[in-house]
């Protein structure tokens, strides 16, 4: 009986990708297979049909080794699917950093799972090579430019481009290049950032069109000049040949659950640095495919679902249907005061202790977004039926709905619950989105709605580099844009260490960026890096590659 991840994704037998696009209502000349199991879609392929019903799957604050929000996001779909809904899924594409740092695999877990696995966790159909090979022509372009007598005044000192590399390298966050002499370039500080990481991530995943692809990449910050004036992609005719390094990496990838339910896998920005979801195009096109779309926005409510309302529903005029909040007795424990060493130990007065956690991001999708939710408590193997009921009871006693989902062990039959939840939700209840701020606040003002709103804190502190930059981002016109904010994952607060449900703190904010092309600022907090580094042992050391080219040791 296979019990890994990867030897039950192998034991699956695929159906061939044409006959998932059939399902899925895609005529085969919109079709372009990458071998028998994955294809791109022509998104003006999809049949123009009334939209369905868009569910969001977000999370509590998780633990290091993560709560299943993948696993859940799959099953309920293939839930959904086994209750006789037409069903896509539609996920972030797994970035090769965590792969092969510490949580392995990222396609789902258990009999809950995209296919083919393997593929779809190493290269997949190449768009992460494409948008880094994209972000280091414009950083090519831009140290050309310099070279070659600097026409635009560009002040080296300001460069704000970055390269980057979809691999956890803390050896390259800051280096210094164009050593050499004169042949070689000009002397300067640089850096790399994790693909996941570049804006032309957030571009790609924002843009409605190729068109809208182009315009994004050229209004792009580079730098500035000796006067201060913003340096674009635009200005060093960079856009059109970065638009063609990404004409096929814009177009969504299909693939399936092992349960044969359509899966758009597209884009893959990090939660914690970006803004943690799939891109607009394969959620739109996926919305026009069937009943239900069910999508994810990485990590905890306070990071990926604010994110993917207040930034991506924004920009694309999305409204959600309903969200479902996963929630799991370990990350409670954890919550709840108990080390990570002794989460396998039964304990249900430690879950009750971290319910304050669930209850807080509960409270922020129905309250301040106004949407239908659901918790899904994702049951492991060493959840006893005290710990689980303790989740059960208070959930109802609280007047919210709650779902137990097995979907690790039994697929989608272990998501039916769920997905009867979801339609109930859809059905029966009608949400009053909104989002946590407005446009016309300024920037300090949208920060300060997401730490008192979302995250619970008394204040923001803005440190004098970071409102220095503020200032100028203001001065240039970018002051309606939504804010994106780069924290710990671990925390509602900027501290990793303060668990649970943390009050009267106050986050502060070291520095800020501007990401013109994608529209969004970036406030960095805490000691958030936008290059992670490996882990003492790194996933990567426990894969290989048997004689018969079969891959082991990835999940």
């Amino acid at each position: 009986m296979p019990k890994t991840d990867i030897e039950i994704a192998q034991a699956c037998k695929m159906l061939p990708i044409c006959e998932v696009a059939r399902e899925a209502g895609i005529d085969e000349n919109g079709l372009e297979p990458y071998g028998k199991y994955k294809a791109k879609i022509d998104p003006s392929a999809v049949p123009a049909a009334a939209n369905g019903h868009l569910i969001l799957v977000t999370a509590i604050t998780p633990t290091p080794a993560g709560e299943g929000k993948t696993t859940t996001t799959i099953g309920l779909a293939d839930g959904l699917r086994r209750l006789g809904k037409k069903t896509t899924v539609v996920l972030r594409e797994p970035s090769l950093g965590p792969v092969f740092g510490i949580k392995g695999g990222a396609a789902g877990g258990g009999y809950a799972q995209v296919v083919p696995m393997e593929d779809i966790n190493l290269h997949f159909t190449g768009d992460f090579h494409a948008i880094g090979a994209a972000n280091n022509l414009l950083a090519a372009l831009l140290d050309n430019h310099i070279q070659q007598g600097n026409g635009l005044g560009i002040d080296p000192r300001r460069v704000t481009w970055k390269r980057c590399v979809d691999m956890n390298d803390r050896q390259l966050r800051m280096i210094v290049d164009g050593l050499g002499g004169k042949p070689n370039g000009t002397p300067r500080e640089d850096g790399f950032d994790i693909t996941v990481a570049s804006e032309v991530m957030a571009v790609l995943c924002l843009a409605d069109s190729l068109s809208d692809l182009k315009a994004r990449l050229a209004r792009m910050i580079v730098g500035y000049t000796y006067d201060g004036k913003p340096v674009t992609a635009g200005d060093l005719k960079a856009a059109g040949a970065m638009t063609a390094l990404l004409k096929d990496a814009i177009k969504p990838n299909l693939v399936q659950t092992l349960e044969g339910t359509p899966a758009l896998i597209h884009g893959g920005p990090f939660a914690n640095i970006a803004h943690g979801c799939n891109s607009v195009i394969a959620t739109k096109t996926a919305l026009r495919m069937g009943e239900y779309t069910v999508t994810e926005a990485g990590f905890g409510a306070d990071l990926g679902a604010e994110k993917f309302l207040d930034i991506k529903c924004r920009t694309a005029g999305l409204v959600p249907d309903a969200a479902v909040v996963v929630a799991t007795v370990r990350a409670l424990k954890m919550h709840g005061g108990i080390q990570k060493c002794d989460l396998s130990r039964p304990d249900a007065e430690a879950v009750v202790r971290g319910l304050p956690n669930l209850m807080r991001h509960v409270s922020n999708i129905r309250e301040v977004f106004g949407l239908p939710c659901v918790v899904a408590l994702n049951r492991f193997p060493t959840d006893t039926d005290e710990e689980t009921q303790a989740v059960l009871s208070a959930c109802r006693a609280a007047g919210v709905r709650v779902a137990l989902s097995t979907v690790w062990a039994d697929g989608g039959r272990g998501g039916e619950a769920l997905a009867r939840e979801v339609i109930s939700l859809c059905e029966q209840e009608t949400g009053h989105f909104s989002f946590c701020y407005e446009d016309d606040l300024s920037p300090e003002e949208k920060v300060r709605c997401i730490v008192r709103r979302i995250y619970r804190g008394r204040d923001v502190t803005f440190l004098p580099a970071a409102q220095k930059q503020l200032d100028e981002l203001v001065r240039l016109g970018f002051g309606r844009c939504p804010v994106c904010m780069a924290k710990t994952q671990y925390s509602f607060s900027d501290d990793p260490t303060l668990l649970c449900a943390p009050e009267d703190f106050t986050v502060t904010v070291r520095s800020v960026r501007m990401a013109a092309g994608a529209g969004f600022i970036i406030a960095l907090t805490g000691d958030i890096m936008t290059m992670p580094g490996l882990p003492k042992s790194p996933a990567a050391e426990r894969i290989d590659v048997t004689d018969d080219g079969r891959i082991v040791g990835l999940f």
